[in-house]
């Protein structure tokens, strides 16, 4: 059975897979007079932003299996005197079907990968995925992408036979015309993945007059750079997150205070400190810094060794704790 679902893939002329762009350096335009160009340092490689990130819009729809039965909406209401539309009966038109809750599942948690791996952009729900992620990202969404299509087709798959085990699940709620055909139910499901370049202030062209454009530019240039912030403030707040709670399950100094911690506390951190080198669109040098201080901090540190060397947790917990001091003011 085939449904909609569409990825589309960023590609050149020729149809091959384009590769992440090259940091463009933006270069000084200040005069150097009198210095030998021996003694002149190479100005430093700060990427555009355009260069270094690009949108994409991750898009995934799905049946719920869920309707409202307005008999017996009313029959509650009227059977407990209540007034006309306090009461609300919805029923899973499946029950608890295993293949449709799966498919409902994995899309869940396809959309906290998403989210994990790329930053806040607009409204819209466009987000901003670096190109130092971008083959990370989209390998990983598309080895998804893969599963859950075919979880949908297993659901698809039984979709009749769930309906007939409805039948006696659902006793006198049980109404055929409710359930849509296979065709049109494959239709509900869909993923779509789409990429698209960042624009600059620049790319404008409309001919709407030299003022108007000024006026447009100037608009454009503060919401991108409203919208840029957002994006690296969350990073700072994700990683904020992460250093709180390892700092707070490691203060402990005897057996008697010892607080219980998961693996996955490192690994948290672990994980923040790869996203504060991928998301660093901007080459904010105290991003660097502070992700080179983490780095070092828990190089070779694993859960079993906090929790049996004192030491080492003491330590850890000390440059954890000098870390959340530098980070940036976000009320927080």
């Amino acid at each position: 059975m085939s449904y909609s679902s569409k990825s589309f893939h960023i590609t050149v002329g020729n149809g091959a897979a384009q590769t992440a762009p090259a940091h463009t350096p933006v270069q000084s335009t200040a005069e150097v007079r009198d210095v030998p160009n021996s003694l002149i340092a190479p100005a430093p490689a700060v990427p555009s932003i355009a260069s270094s990130a690009m949108l994409c819009e991750l898009s995934i729809s799905q049946w719920t299996g869920r309707k409202k039965d307005r008999r017996a909406s009313d029959d509650v209401t009227r059977d407990n005197h209540a007034d006309v539309g306090v009461a609300s009966v919805n029923k899973k038109l499946l029950g608890n079907c295993a293949e449709l809750v799966a498919v409902q599942k994995l899309t869940g948690n396809i959309r906290n990968i998403h989210y994990s791996m790329t930053m806040p952009w607009s409204d819209t729900g466009m987000r901003l995925v670096p190109t130092a992620q971008y083959f990370k990202y989209h390998q990983q969404m598309t080895a998804l992408q893969s599963e859950w299509e075919g979880l949908v087709n297993q659901f698809l798959t039984s979709y009749d036979f769930e309906i007939a085990q409805a039948q006696v699940k659902l006793g006198d709620l049980f109404d055929r015309d409710e359930y849509p055909t296979v065709s049109a139910l494959t239709d509900k499901f869909a993923f779509r993945l789409s990429y698209i370049p960042l624009p600059d202030a620049g790319d404008f062209r409309v001919d709407v007059g030299n003022d108007a454009m000024s006026q447009i530019k100037s608009h454009y240039e503060d919401y991108y750079s409203r919208q840029l912030t957002n994006a690296m403030n969350d990073i700072w707040q994700r990683t904020y997150k992460a250093l709180k709670a390892m700092s707070e399950r490691l203060d402990y100094t005897d057996p008697d205070t010892k607080k219980v911690f998961r693996n996955s506390l490192v690994d948290n951190v672990l994980d923040m400190i790869e996203l504060l080198d991928v998301c660093n669109v901007t080459g904010d040098v105290q991003m660097t810094a502070l992700k080179d201080k983490l780095d070092t901090a828990l190089r070779g540190v694993t859960p079993d060794a906090l929790r049996e060397d004192d030491y080492l947790r003491a330590e850890t917990k000390r440059a954890v704790d000098d870390v959340i001091a530098q980070l940036p003011s976000l009320d927080i």
